[in-house]
């Protein structure tokens, strides 16, 4: 099942329920899967996404909503906050399982040492490495500070 099969089927129950955050979070998911199959250059085969094109696009939208959040938060506007982080909860179901900060760390390591990493010079290859073999399971700006400590490290 697609994942805008998926959307629309958890749309409908949540019309049913009357469900309001989801509602609004599901929404936003399917304008974006709109977007992405209409706009221009789109990556798409017959109209369809790709597995890696849903995830990437699941990932933007929970950025997205993580960097409001965060501002919200600065600003003192717990009602917007709030919101923000309702629907970063719902989008998040649709990802992945995410590493914890142990399996993450292991799995880092293990990239180090597969490409030969020594000092900080190497970090563009250790994260090439890690945003392909990491994608979905990790946020990049988490991957990206781990590899800097552990390589500042060694």
């Amino acid at each position: 099942m697609s994942l805008e099969q998926k959307i629309m089927t958890e749309l409908k129950a949540a019309m049913l329920a009357k469900d309001e955050k989801a509602l609004r979070s599901l929404r936003a998911i399917k304008a974006a899967i709109l977007l992405a199959k209409t706009s221009e250059g789109a990556p798409t085969s017959r109209g369809e996404l790709k597995e890696d094109d849903e995830l990437k696009l699941l990932q933007k939208l929970v950025k997205q909503r993580k960097d409001s959040l965060e501002i919200y938060q600065q600003q003192n506007r717990t009602d917007l906050a709030q919101k923000e982080q309702e629907e970063i909860e719902i989008i998040e179901k649709f990802l992945p399982r995410q590493l914890s900060a142990d399996e993450l760390k292991t799995e880092v390591s293990a990239i180090i040492t597969e490409v030969g990493a020594t000092s900080p010079a190497d970090m563009g290859k250790v994260m090439g490495a890690a945003t392909k073999k990491l994608a979905g399971k990790a946020d990049g700006k988490t991957i990206s500070a781990l590899v800097r400590e552990l390589l500042s490290k060694g």
